[in-house]
């Protein structure tokens, strides 16, 4: 929880960075973070809709679909095969026989909560030195759009488009301002200048 009048926002992750913080965890035992991390940052979803995810939804087919908690929109997600043998590991390292139990259950079987997985994170972020600033739920979710405009290249206006649509923003400036891409923009200003 932020201080009152106090500026906070969350950051995103280096893909490779997650990518290694995700197998580290998976490497250490922690099977439940490293396949919230993965998934957060493979379907930019909020932390609401992930905390719904069964291991069917994730396990018996490539795709899902959601209804999204914030605005009741329908989303259909897409599994990347690669995330889809982690997740395949995570369930046959922590034994599930269940396919419709969450996924993101804690030690005494029920959901996790926001807090504790933002308690979670700031330990996770001491204990592996991550490099970022502030690391929340909602970090997955700007570690997934980052990704995808830099994976565009020369078409990162289209990515732009298609994650402003996916991420439901009135418009694609709200999701420039929102991945923190505007703010870089504005601050290059300054590196025109010369002295």
């Amino acid at each position: 929880m932020s201080l009152k009048n106090s500026y906070v926002t969350s950051d995103f992750i280096e893909w490779d960075s997650m990518l290694n913080l995700v197998r580290r965890l998976y490497a250490d035992g922690d099977y439940r973070m490293s396949l919230l991390i993965a998934c957060g940052s493979f379907f930019g979803l909020r932390i609401s809709d992930l905390l719904t995810l069964t291991w069917g939804q994730l396990l018996e087919n490539s795709t899902f679909a959601l209804n999204e908690k914030k605005t009741g929109k329908r989303r259909e997600i897409k599994i990347n095969p690669q995330l889809q043998k982690h997740i395949q590991d995570c369930y046959h390292a922590l034994n599930i026989t269940y396919m419709d139990e969450k996924c993101f259950l804690s030690r005494k079987k029920v959901v996790f909560s926001i807090q504790r997985i933002n308690v979670r994170f700031k330990e996770i972020k001491k204990g592996y030195k991550l490099k970022v600033e502030h690391f929340s739920t909602h970090s997955m979710r700007k570690t997934f759009g980052r990704q995808v405009v830099e994976m565009a290249g020369q078409n990162s206006e289209f990515a732009l488009i298609k994650l402003s649509e996916l991420f439901n923003h009135a418009d694609v400036m709200t999701t420039r301002r929102y991945l923190g891409l505007r703010n870089e923009e504005l601050l290059e200003t300054y590196d025109m200048l010369s002295f």
